[in-house]
Parts: structure tokens; C-alpha cells; sequence
């Protein structure tokens, strides 16, 4: 690393600590109540806090992963949505070290520098293989118990061991509150509107949609950025440093095995058949949790919270970002940040 590069960490952190400590958290309940948590979510600084990555064989998988802060810290861990990767999370780190964590952020089955150990492995992305993917990775890791907190994919991760496994969860943040899937309740038909913010769905469902989305990749995860985050003004240097984990050789099997198992067009892996069963049932949440919705999201647009509210047994508070879209910590990360930090005061 260069040393320009060295002083620019060492001035981010600091800053970040600054910011933190002095700024008030605002804590939003309903749309009417939406308040602006961070002065600016469209546009931050390329961070290299992720140039030394490390690899662990866990479960199924070696997974590639960032690390930073004091090992005897209180751990958090941070998964990541699609089509994205590790680097929703490269602003969110440097905040949260500052403030005395632990963090690490894997990168899901299928993306990145993760791998799985046998050639023969279903390439699988179900919910429940993912989520099972993340306590491996505890297990590996010989983590006990974190804090979890995600978007898209890794909100519905969190969710799962949240509700599952709570003893390894110490509290979580969601962004788009509960989002364990039902498929039964999937084969129900939404507003056209609300059909339409999924047509990738439906397209992933033909083998023409497999082949093009295997031969326009990074055009695709484009296109689904700047509508699923309309007012994020992301760079092309941001987003080519994310479409590099979607060179991963196995990818495009995971991303359309997970949407075509959605949609009840894939089969599941039988060995997890059990966990797909409690899921079904739509266990609640008893950790403490801040739930997050950015009110430009694109495709789960912003609510009071109050329609999953009873899956929420613990204490919980329901925050609405202004300027955020669906990548919410990328796009707001002081705002999840601060997020993280009050999930954790609500567990003590």
C-alpha cells in the first residue's frame, strides 16, 4: 500500500470517529417522521480497506473475507446483497472499527474469491445454504456470537440465524425488515407495479435469461444499481471494484438458482429440508434489531415498518433514510453505521 493511500485511512478513520462520537442518532418511525442521517449518501471516496483479504475452509466452502479491528472486540458481520459484494460495506468498516468493533465481511457463496472445496457440490442458492454458509463461517472462525447486519441477500441471511440460531446472534440490523422467504406465499401475484419491480425474476426464469445475464453481467448489475438506487451516483471506478466478484466461476449458477427457487422452478438441496420448514412457518425474531428502509429504493419502497412488526418479538426500532436506496450502506453508510451501534446498545 502506498503511503498516500496509508494517510488517507488514517484521516478517514479519524474522521469517522469524530463524526460518530458528535453525532446524534435519529431514530424515524414512520415516512412523515424521515430524516436525513448522513449529509450526503451519493457520492464517497473509493476505500481501500479491503486490499488484504483472507481465506477459511468452512462448511461446503473456502470463503474469502475482510477483517479489521481488535480481534477481542465485539464482533460484527456484515453480508452483502446482490448484485453487489463486500464493498457495500468499505465506508461502513473504517466507522465501526473507530468505534472499538470487529468486522468482518465475507463474501456470500458465488461471489468474489469464495469458493466451494468439491467440484461436485450443488450450486445452490437457497436461502437456508446461505444462511447455513454463515455459521460455518462462525463455526470456522470460532466466533460464538455477533452482531449481523445486512441488505437483500444478507438481510435475508441475518434474519434467518436471527430466527433460527438466535443464540448466535447477539442483535442485527435489516434493511428492509423481515424478508424470509415463504414460497407458497411467492406464488401469490402481486400489483403490477409491484411485478414489475421483479421482472428480472421472471427473466432469470428462461435459459435465454440465463444466457444473457452469463453474457452481460456487469451491464445487467448496472442497470438493476441505477434503478434500484435512483438517486446514488455511483462512479465507474465504485462499480467496477464491485463487478469484479462477479467473475466468480460459479456465480451465475448461484443468482439463478436462488431466483428460480423463489418462484418454485428449482429444487432445493434435501439436506436442508428441515431448516426450509421452520422458515416456512415464519418464525419471529426475538434479538433486538434496527430495521432500515432508504426512501429512494427501487424496489421495496420505504414503509413505517409496522406490516412486519409482529415478527419482531425483542425490542426493535424502525428507521426511514432519506436519500438512501436499496444498497443502503454503501449509499448511507454513517447511517449504518449508527444503525449497528444502537442494535448493540438495544442487547445490553
Amino acid at each position: 500500500m502506498s503511503e498516500q493511500l496509508k494517510y488517507d485511512r488514517r484521516r478517514f478513520l479519524s474522521t469517522a470517529a469524530i463524526t460518530l462520537a458528535a453525532g446524534p442518532l435519529i431514530m424515524i418511525s414512520s415516512p412523515a417522521e424521515a430524516q436525513s442521517a448522513t449529509e450526503n449518501v451519493t457520492a464517497h471516496k473509493i476505500s481501500d480497506s479491503f486490499d488484504d483479504l483472507k481465506q477459511i475452509d468452512a462448511g461446503v466452502l473456502n470463503v474469502s473475507y475482510a477483517e479489521a479491528g481488535s480481534a477481542n472486540s465485539t464482533v460484527v458481520i456484515l453480508l452483502h446483497g446482490w448484485p453487489y459484494d463486500i464493498h457495500s460495506f468499505a465506508e461502513v468498516t473504517p466507522l465501526l472499527v473507530a468505534q472499538g468493533y470487529r468486522v468482518i465481511v465475507p463474501y456470500l457463496r458465488g461471489h468474489g474469491t469464495t469458493r466451494f472445496l468439491e467440484a461436485g457440490t450443488f450450486r445452490n442458492g437457497q436461502q437456508a445454504a446461505v444462511a447455513r454458509d454463515i455459521i460455518d463461517f462462525m463455526d470456522a472462525l470460532q466466533i460464538d456470537k455477533a452482531i449481523l447486519g445486512g441488505f437483500d441477500w444478507g438481510a435475508r441471511t441475518a434474519c434467518i440465524i436471527a430466527a433460527l440460531w438466535p443464540e448466535r446472534c447477539k442483535a442485527m440490523v435489516a434493511v428492509n425488515g423481515y424478508l424470509i422467504n415463504n414460497l407458497e406465499r411467492n406464488k401469490l401475484p402481486l400489483s403490477p407495479k409491484a411485478e414489475w419491480g421483479w421482472w428480472y425474476q421472471y427473466y432469470f426464469a428462461t435459459e435465454r435469461g440465463r444466457t444473457g445475464y452469463e453474457a452481460n453481467r456487469n451491464d445487467f448489475a448496472k442497470l438493476i444499481w441505477k434503478n434500484v438506487s435512483p438517486k446514488w451516483d455511483f462512479s465507474d471506478a465504485v462499480f467496477l471494484r464491485t463487478a469484479a466478484a462477479f467473475n466468480n466461476p460459479d456465480y451465475i449458477s448461484i443468482v439463478i438458482h436462488n431466483y428460480r427457487w423463489r418462484l418454485s422452478l428449482a429444487e432445493g438441496d434435501p439436506q436442508y429440508d428441515n431448516i426450509e420448514k421452520l422458515l416456512a412457518q415464519g418464525p419471529v425474531i426475538s434479538v433486538p434489531i434496527v430495521t432500515l428502509d432508504g426512501d429512494a429504493d427501487g424496489v421495496a419502497p420505504a414503509t413505517d415498518g409496522t406490516a412486519y412488526a409482529s415478527k419482531f418479538s425483542g425490542k426493535r426500532i424502525h428507521r426511514i433514510i432519506r436519500g438512501a436506496g436499496h444498497n443502503l450502506p454503501q449509499e448511507a453508510p454513517q447511517a449504518f453505521a449508527e444503525a449497528i451501534i444502537e442494535a448493540d446498545k438495544l442487547s445490553r
